[in-house]
């Protein structure tokens, strides 16, 4: 099947882009000898978990307990997820997880820490948690030394709980203004999450795990520190138009959202068929990421949407709308493709203009 005969909208993967970034991020883990753990709540679809894995990484990260139940059902069986638990409901989920799978998640306060006793306790099992250290996002995560180690003194009184280790993400990499500014960025927060992990040794308390991450840092090759075990990017395999403008490229951008020209009201006004429900309305503004309007067309990287209502994308551009017609299919690169994969049912793998098969998102809506 040619894509031009899918109906729209499509999201559509290139399969030689989606390989190649792959490949790039495994390189580069391999390469600074630590272990490598996408985080797979960009694309929430196991067939591209299993491509990952079987490219040497150790496991995956997900963001939501219902991510992990799809992908666990899909065969993987190494999981962590990166996010803060609260609740019995979620954490009976995870408990019946654990007789199958290696799974881990993510506390920042005592709270959970309680909870996880009485759930796994009463069931004979161990819950794994690592803590999540802020480092700069303006997040969840510890901030301060002493909330830490009383966090720790919580966990040691659980015998039902057992410390993995950290994790940390410094999102606050995507505004950096410039790449020295990014890897300043990447090297404090690996420095101050390392020092957390020193202070969990002092207290008697070993962290097998730290794992830190962020796309725009590791696309850019930041340096790793000693002391670092796992990465954890998440955004690299499938890219996007914001991801691109900070590795000065939008080459490896292998995801691309495929619409219709269904009007042209003026002789400079284009409309499409997908808008927010098929393309979300986040925008990045400033840093590295900066990215123009609401998104870019693959065949023509100086025109993007300016506006967008819940199913029309708006283009204006004269020149444009002269080298398009009414039915005619284009192809927009997202400014940020994690939340528009929770948006499609499927996604369509292509090489050139073949569709090469269909993929499940079936971690899509699995918000709970």
């Amino acid at each position: 099947m040619n894509i031009n005969e899918l109906d729209t909208p499509s999201l559509l993967v290139d399969r030689n882009r989606l390989e190649s970034n792959i490949a790039f991020m495994q390189d580069y883990a391999d390469a600074n000898h630590v272990a490598l753990r996408p985080h797979t709540k960009t694309h929430k679809t196991p067939e591209i978990a299993k491509m990952q894995i079987e490219a040497g990484a150790c496991g995956i990260a997900v963001a939501k307990t219902g991510e992990a139940e799809a992908m666990a059902q899909a065969g993987i069986n190494d999981i962590f997820i990166a996010n803060e638990i609260v609740g019995s409901i979620k954490l009976e989920r995870i408990m019946k997880l654990s007789k199958s799978i290696s799974i881990s998640f993510g506390v920042d306060n005592p709270v959970p820490v309680r909870q996880a006793e009485e759930v796994f306790g009463a069931a004979g099992a161990v819950a794994e948690v690592l803590i999540e250290i802020e480092v700069g996002e303006v997040r969840s995560g510890i901030i301060e030394d002493k909330d830490f180690l009383a966090l720790l003194e919580e966990i040691r009184k659980c015998p039902h709980v057992h410390l993995k280790g950290l994790f940390s993400h410094d999102g606050n990499s995507y505004h950096a203004p410039d790449i020295q500014a990014c890897i300043d960025i990447a090297v404090g927060a690996q420095k101050r999450t390392l020092h957390f992990a020193s202070l969990a040794e002092e207290a008697g308390l070993h962290c097998n795990v730290i794992s830190y991450g962020s796309t725009p840092t590791f696309m850019n090759k930041v340096p790793i520190l000693e002391g670092i075990t796992e990465l954890r990017p998440g955004t690299y395999a499938l890219m996007d138009a914001s991801q691109g403008h900070a590795i000065g490229t939008l080459g490896r951008c292998a995801a691309t959202v495929l619409a219709s020209v269904i009007s042209k009201p003026t002789s400079g006004r284009v409309i499409l068929d997908v808008g927010a429900k098929g393309l979300t309305m986040q925008e990045r503004r400033d840093g590295i990421c900066a990215t123009e309007g609401k998104g870019t067309l693959l065949d023509y990287p100086d025109v993007h949407i300016s506006r967008m209502f819940d199913e029309h994308a708006i283009i204006e551009d004269a020149a444009f709308s002269s080298k398009v017609s009414i039915g005619d299919k284009v192809r927009i690169i997202p400014v940020h493709i994690c939340p528009v994969c929770n948006l499609y049912d499927c996604m369509y793998l292509v090489s050139g203009a073949e569709v090469l098969g269909k993929l499940d998102i079936a971690g899509r809506g699995k918000l709970q």
